[in-house]
């Protein structure tokens, strides 16, 4: 694949991107929203080749102590599910139309030291990255900040 492909990608996708929703859809074709119709994230990609990626659900309840020590199993677990989030690197997979997310550190423990491919399209302000998931396939859509 020529570099100016890579390097036009690579370019398209610098910045800060809002998250505009999240879409599981299951092996068995049902349809989820993981944190419901108005999720709350934000994407970056840097010059340097960094990526960090934040998901949350809005409006969580807050914890009853501000201390986060002092957090009860059942705050830990809610807040847990109601967040997705990585950092690492990344790289352009022009040929395939993905990028890849080479994961350093995870919310997720098992997604450290992984890869995690990307297949994108570009729409305008918008970036649409789908990935295959063990339960199905995940459509996150991401808006360019300005």
């Amino acid at each position: 694949m020529p570099v100016t492909v890579i390097d036009d990608v690579r370019s398209a996708l610098l910045g800060a991107w809002r998250l505009v929703s999240w879409t599981e859809v299951g092996l068995d074709g049902t349809v989820a929203y993981p944190f419901g119709p108005d999720p709350e994230g934000q994407l970056i990609y840097d010059a340097s080749g960094r990526v960090s990626a934040q998901l949350t659900r809005p409006q969580q309840d807050s914890f009853a102590s501000d201390d986060r020590r002092q957090a009860s199993a059942a705050e830990m677990g809610a807040a847990w599910s109601s967040y997705f989030g990585y950092f690492g690197t990344f790289r352009i997979d022009a040929e395939n139309r993905a990028v890849v997310h080479e994961i350093q550190g995870s919310w997720f423990p098992n997604l450290d030291g992984t890869d995690q491919v990307r297949r994108y399209r570009l729409d305008g302000n918008r970036l649409h990255l789908k990935a295959d998931t063990p339960t199905g396939q995940d459509e996150i859509v991401w808006e360019k900040l300005a």
